[in-house]
C-alpha cells in the first residue's frame, strides 16, 4: 500500500465524535475527568476531592428517594419592578437565566422523602444569576417554611448564592428580613430547620437564613462569608489568613456545626432528623 492510499484510508475512516462537555477539567488538580464518571461520584473529583457545583435538580435527586412535588410553587416568577437596566435590561437577564436553567428563579421548593421521612428541600441554583436572592427566592422560601409548619416536617435549605440581587435593589434586601422571620416562625412551631452551606454562600443569603439553622452543615472547601476575601483585603489593606472564609476555617472558629463530605450528606441529615425530630 502506497502513502497516498494510506492517507486516503485514514481520511475515509469515521471520525470519533466527542460530545462537547464530555470531558471536564478539575479546577483544583487540573485532571481531565469523564463527565459520566464524575456524575456517578456526585460531582466530586476522584483524584483530589474537589467538589464541583451542583444545580438544584441534582440536589433534589441526590437527597430525595421519593418526590411528591419537584417544586411546590412553580408559577412564581420574578418581576422587573424597578425597570432596572445595567449593561442589559433586567427582563433580558431573567429570560436568559430561565432559558439556561429551565427554572423560574434561583430556588426550588421540593417536597418528598429522605428514606422514610417527609421533608421540604429548598436547594438554590447558582446558575440562575449567581443564585442571587430576589423577591421570588424570598417568597418561595417563606411559602416553603409555612408548608413545613403546616405539615410539621423538617425544612432543609441548601444555599449556593452570591447574595442579594442588585437588580431588585431594596426589594431584594427586604428578603433578608422576610426569610429570617420565616425561620423564626419555624423555630416557634418546633419545626427542625437544617441549613447546608455550599460553594459559594455569600452576601445577603449568608447574612440571613443561611446562618439561622438549628444545625448548620457545610460542604468541604466551600467559600462562605459576607464580602469576598479580595474585597476585604482591599478594604483593610491586610493579607487574610490561609483558608479564610472556607468551611474548614469556619468550623475551627465555631461558626458552623460540621463539615460533611457530599457523599455522606444524605445519611447525616437523615440521622439528625431521627435524633432531633423524633
Amino acid at each position: 500500500m502506497g502513502l497516498k492510499d494510506l492517507i486516503s484510508k485514514i481520511k475515509g475512516r469515521k471520525k470519533l465524535q466527542v460530545e462537547r462537555g464530555e470531558w471536564i477539567k478539575c479546577e483544583k488538580c487540573k485532571t481531565l475527568l469523564y463527565s459520566e464518571d464524575l456524575k456517578k461520584n456526585m460531582k466530586i473529583c476522584p483524584h483530589c476531592g474537589y467538589n464541583f457545583r451542583m444545580n438544584a435538580k441534582e440536589r433534589v435527586d441526590m437527597f430525595l428517594d421519593e418526590i411528591y412535588e419537584y417544586d411546590l410553587f412553580p408559577k412564581i416568577s420574578p418581576v422587573d419592578i424597578l425597570g432596572f437596566k445595567d449593561t442589559k435590561k433586567y427582563k433580558e437577564r431573567i429570560k436568559q437565566a430561565q432559558e439556561k436553567t429551565g427554572l423560574k428563579d434561583a430556588i426550588i421548593i421540593a417536597y418528598g422523602k429522605i428514606y422514610d421521612r417527609e421533608v421540604i428541600l429548598a436547594p438554590m441554583d447558582f446558575r440562575f444569576m449567581g443564585g442571587s436572592m430576589g423577591s421570588v427566592v424570598g417568597a418561595k422560601f417563606v411559602r416553603g417554611a409555612e408548608f413545613a409548619i403546616e405539615k410539621k416536617i423538617p425544612f432543609i435549605a441548601i444555599t449556593a448564592s452570591g447574595g442579594a440581587r442588585m437588580q431588585e435593589s431594596i426589594v431584594s434586601l427586604m428578603q433578608m428580613a422576610k426569610t429570617s422571620i420565616a425561620v423564626d416562625k419555624m423555630n416557634k412551631a418546633g419545626v427542625l430547620y437544617i441549613s447546608i452551606l455550599t460553594d459559594p454562600t455569600m452576601g445577603g443569603v449568608s447574612a440571613s437564613f443561611a446562618f439561622l439553622g438549628d444545625i448548620i452543615i457545610a460542604e468541604p472547601e466551600s467559600l462562605i462569608g459576607f464580602a469576598g476575601p479580595r474585597v476585604i483585603e482591599q478594604t483593610i489593606r491586610q493579607q487574610l489568613p490561609e483558608g479564610f472564609q472556607k468551611s474548614e476555617f469556619l468550623l475551627e472558629k465555631g461558626q458552623i456545626d460540621m463539615v460533611v463530605d457530599r457523599r455522606n450528606l444524605k445519611k447525616t441529615v437523615y440521622t439528625l432528623i431521627k435524633q432531633l425530630n423524633g
